[in-house]
């Protein structure tokens, strides 16, 4: 049986889901970006299971029960080799793991995060959403720090403050998307501060207090933007271009949120071509800036 290179097979997964922000892209170190795609692959077929909605949430979780199984399998260097596309996948993540040295809580952290998908569709306090972020979304940033050979808790915080927030960008860009699906992810705190009610969601009415309860927590995820510029700017290289890049894409949506009065039923923000040009300029001043410091 031939079968084809399993990073390649990873590869395909990147670049069928691509979304706002880069992932092992041509700004990222050549050597590194087989094993970001494998991370990433992983990740995405995973959260597609959670997000399986013609699935009983019992039949969802064995799929991730599942992945978990075949990771630990790979993890120990067993992984099996039958030709599917998921076996390509762990036959990547195989030789990641070993190659880099991955630790395998930050994999099972994110499994986590999707199990928790499949059942919890709302958030009582803002802690109780960053700590789904921290394992729904920091695993990856630290995962791409290992993969680069960095391990420094300075440079670990931010790149969690960073991850956190686009994650968090993403939220609030796709508040009306989550909440097809069932979800709300704005916390019922930060609502309850500012008199907002999910009835308005439904109805999609931007009103005065929805609005501000957004204003809010954009201004959360701002902070934490603040944040993560310490990785972009400690990182040199093509990463350091990578998380500069990324940082300026998640910044320019959180930008046209407040800037649509987050009124995200009339025009959900995204990124386009018409970006590029604006955003390599900032990149090459940062970038240039960064240098001169070092």
């Amino acid at each position: 049986m031939v079968t084809r290179d399993p990073y390649a097979v990873c590869q395909d997964i990147v670049r069928a889901h691509y979304e706002n922000f880069p992932v092992a892209s041509y700004l990222m170190p050549r050597q590194m970006r087989p094993h970001i795609a494998a991370v990433y692959a992983f990740a995405r077929k995973a959260d597609d299971f959670a997000d399986e909605g013609h699935l009983s949430p019992d039949a969802r979780h064995l799929l991730l029960h599942d992945w978990e199984h075949r990771l630990r399998i790979a993890a120990a260097g067993r992984a099996d080799h039958d030709g599917s596309d998921a076996s390509a996948i762990f036959a990547a993540i195989e030789q990641t793991m070993a190659a880099c040295g991955l630790p395998l809580h930050l994999f099972t952290d994110l499994l986590s995060a999707f199990h928790q998908d499949v059942d919890v569709t709302r958030y009582a306090t803002w802690s109780d959403l960053l700590d789904y972020c921290r394992r729904s979304a920091n695993p990856i940033g630290r995962l791409v720090l290992r993969i680069s050979g960095r391990d420094d808790e300075a440079l670990d915080a931010s790149s969690d403050a960073l991850c956190t927030a686009l994650q968090l960008t993403n939220f609030w860009q796709d508040l009306e998307r989550d909440w097809v699906k069932g979800r709300l992810y704005l916390p019922v705190d930060v609502m309850a501060a500012h008199g907002a009610e999910e009835r308005t969601i439904e109805s999609r009415i931007m009103t005065a207090p929805l609005r501000a309860a957004l204003a809010d927590a954009a201004g959360r995820t701002r902070n934490l933007f603040e944040w993560g510029r310490f990785v972009c700017e400690n990182v040199g290289g093509r990463l350091g271009l990578e998380l500069r890049a990324t940082w300026l894409g998640g910044t320019r949506i959180l930008d046209r949120l407040e800037r649509g009065g987050f009124d995200v039923f009339t025009a959900r923000p995204s990124l386009g071509w018409q970006d590029v040009p604006p955003m390599a300029a900032r990149l090459a001043l940062w970038s240039a800036r960064a240098t001169s410091r070092e």
